[in-house]
């Protein structure tokens, strides 16, 4: 019997602080967590990831048979589509979700399987010019969740299918095993694309011209437009707007810390630090600004180096980017500072997105406000 820990009805849903999160490009430990249901304790011995749909091979793959293909590591950011999800309700008007707050991301070293190699091994069967509109459906089906009776999610046959897309079935995070909240013993990991198509405790791999018809896929996890103000309303959109897949560009200010005292150094200057996440397929981040006044000027921040990436074949495309700079501000109350990024295929950080009732992919300007300068 599965061993489970936590409950449907009180899953493990949590951030670190700000300041810890961005201590280290490499999230070691304290990642945020982000479930729909209880942890399970798998055997991996006994696990088994089944591939089925329109493939010329049926396959069930144990942890072995994953391990005995070729090994790919992809250093990667994973962030849940509510991320900042506090900010659109409170800068624009509620949203339903839970409220997270700036951070529901980490940056890790995954590594497993590419799915594309397990996919050629399996043969697909669906024609070359028909891979933009089929999925690969992901499933599991270990526990319960508040919404359906099991988890999934699917992307694009033709992202799937790209080598240079990097996505993995991993089994290992940061070179140990998969931790069991993390999705031991095997996940898929979909680099630029929201955390919730990254399956955790993968159970069924399908091949199929449709979208996955779980809740998750189907219900939830959409930018809905703003006309869509209620539950009720909702549902005439949700079967009409597309699955989040790419995550925008992004930025955030973890250090100062909003409504803190900030001291002010003896060269008169202030530090300022965050991360910023490049935009779907376009990273990495090649600028971070911040701004001292609303907006109206902006400084370049130093983008810090990633001593921390030995491996020197390992693309840092997927990767968050930690930033730092020195402002000065006046002395004073509600004083505020804000930022913006910019990645490697243009897209900017826009001052605000639209509203959407379940606060998804919020990528306003990275804001610390209502500080004090002593």
């Amino acid at each position: 019997m599965v061993t489970l820990e936590y409950t449907v009805e009180k899953p493990l849903n949590r951030e670190p602080p700000l300041e810890k999160l961005v201590s280290s490009f490499i999230t070691e430990k304290d990642g945020y967590d982000r479930n729909h249901g209880p942890i399970p304790y798998l055997d991996a011995a006994a696990h088994r990831v089944g591939v089925y749909g329109t493939v010329s091979n049926i396959l069930s793959l144990s942890i072995a048979d994953l391990s005995s293909l070729p090994q790919h590591t992809v250093i990667c950011a994973l962030q849940c589509a509510g991320n900042r999800r506090h900010t659109m309700r409170t800068k624009l008007k509620e949203v339903n979700g839970i409220d997270w707050f700036d951070g529901a991301v980490m940056n890790c070293r995954w590594r497993g399987p590419r799915l594309r190699d397990v996919l050629l091994k399996s043969g697909v069967k669906i024609p070359r010019d028909k891979w933009s509109s089929a999925h690969v459906a992901f499933a599991c089906f270990q526990t319960p969740c508040q919404d359906d009776e099991w988890y999934g999610a699917s992307i694009e046959l033709q992202r799937a299918m790209r080598e240079d897309a990097d996505v993995i079935l991993a089994l290992e995070m940061n070179n140990r095993p998969l931790t069991p909240n993390h999705g031991y013993p095997v996940r898929v990991v979909t680099p630029g694309i929201a955390g919730a198509r990254s399956v955790k405790w993968l159970d069924r791999i399908t091949v199929q011209l449709t979208e996955s018809p779980n809740y998750y896929q189907q219900h939830d996890y959409k930018i809905l437009p703003p006309e869509a103000d209620c539950v009720e309303k909702a549902k005439n959109y949700w079967h009409r707007v597309p699955a989040i897949q790419d995550m925008p560009v992004n930025s955030v200010i973890a250090v100062p810390a909003n409504e803190s005292k900030v001291e002010v150094g003896e060269d008169g200057c202030t530090e300022v630090k965050g991360y910023a996440l490049p935009g779907g397929e376009d990273g990495p981040v090649v600028r971070v600004e911040v701004s001292t006044d609303g907006g109206s000027t902006w400084e370049d921040a130093e983008l810090i180096k990633c001593v921390e990436n030995d491996e020197k074949d390992v693309s840092l495309k997927w990767a968050w980017c930690l930033w730092r700079t020195k402002v000065k501000l006046e002395k004073g109350a509600g004083k505020k500072l804000l930022s913006r990024a910019t990645d490697k295929g243009g897209n900017v950080q826009a001052r605000c997105p639209q509203w959407n009732l379940r606060g998804v992919a919020y990528n306003g300007y990275g804001e610390s406000k209502d500080l004090e300068v002593a």
